[in-house]
């Protein structure tokens, strides 16, 4: 198993659960026990998981969203495919608000290099997977740069939006519920979602199956403000036909 996917499935349990084994993982993994002590310590250095004697904890309450480095590490394989397709949406001439998110991160990764581009990224890792592609015209806001996460917040980000029209915004967020509509966790990040949507004309929110179906703390917008979800194939599908019945496009991939 290469040590990518012992990261992914090692990320996966510890959210789960709540604690891992090192005897157990390295049985699962087929690997000694020094490798799984290895891959343990990488993922602590990585903000991911704490380690414990025999094993490791998650250091993420269940009742908030895992840190970026964490989220990266899940869902590997639906994130790629989902920013592959919404990259496939995006319209050449565009005026563009890329939100902060490890999807939205593989959206920037993808997107045609060939395509001309005014790109206003919310996060500092949209903005280096985007800085040097010769067609697109990078904007980054003003503002606080979240620890960890490096998402922009704050008064001077959202103050950003006010003179600004954009043609499409590409949205992560903490859930997405044909009832409750689009939600985030973080009250800070929320009010940077708010004034990206309010100052866009199209609406596209990628969300792993994870979150399709979700509800979390700050309500973004209904689920009919929305033009575009995509997701990945193991959405649960009473889910995406509740939200299509709603009026909106969704794109299983």
């Amino acid at each position: 198993m290469r040590k990518q996917d012992r990261h992914e499935l090692v990320c996966e349990l510890v959210q789960a659960t709540g604690r891992v084994k090192v005897g157990d993982l390295a049985a699962r993994m087929d690997v000694s026990e020094m490798t799984v002590r290895r891959d343990l310590e990488e993922l602590e250095d990585r903000g991911v998981l704490t380690r414990v004697h025999g094993g490791a904890v998650s250091n993420v309450s269940r009742s908030y969203e895992p840190g970026f480095a964490a989220r990266r590490l899940q869902h590997v394989d639906a994130k790629k495919r989902i920013g592959q397709a919404v990259a496939e949406l995006v319209r050449d001439g565009e005026t563009l608000i890329l939100d902060a998110g490890t999807t939205t991160l593989e959206v920037a990764h993808a997107l045609p290099s060939d395509r001309r581009l005014r790109v206003l990224a919310l996060s500092l890792f949209v903005a280096d997977a985007v800085a040097d592609m010769p067609n697109v015209t990078l904007m980054i806001p003003g503002g606080v740069v979240r620890r960890h996460e490096r998402s922009f917040i704050g008064g001077l980000t959202t103050a950003t939006f006010a003179n600004l029209q954009f043609d499409t915004v590409i949205l992560t967020s903490g859930g997405v519920d044909a009832v409750a509509g689009v939600t985030e966790y973080e009250f800070d990040d929320s009010e940077t979602k708010i004034a990206a949507l309010r100052s866009a004309k199209r609406i596209i929110v990628t969300v792993d199956c994870s979150k399709l179906g979700a509800v979390a703390f700050v309500r973004l917008c209904p689920i009919d403000a929305v033009d575009v979800v995509v997701t990945d194939r193991a959405a649960p599908s009473e889910t995406v036909e509740a939200i299509r019945r709603a009026g909106v496009q969704v794109i299983v991939v």
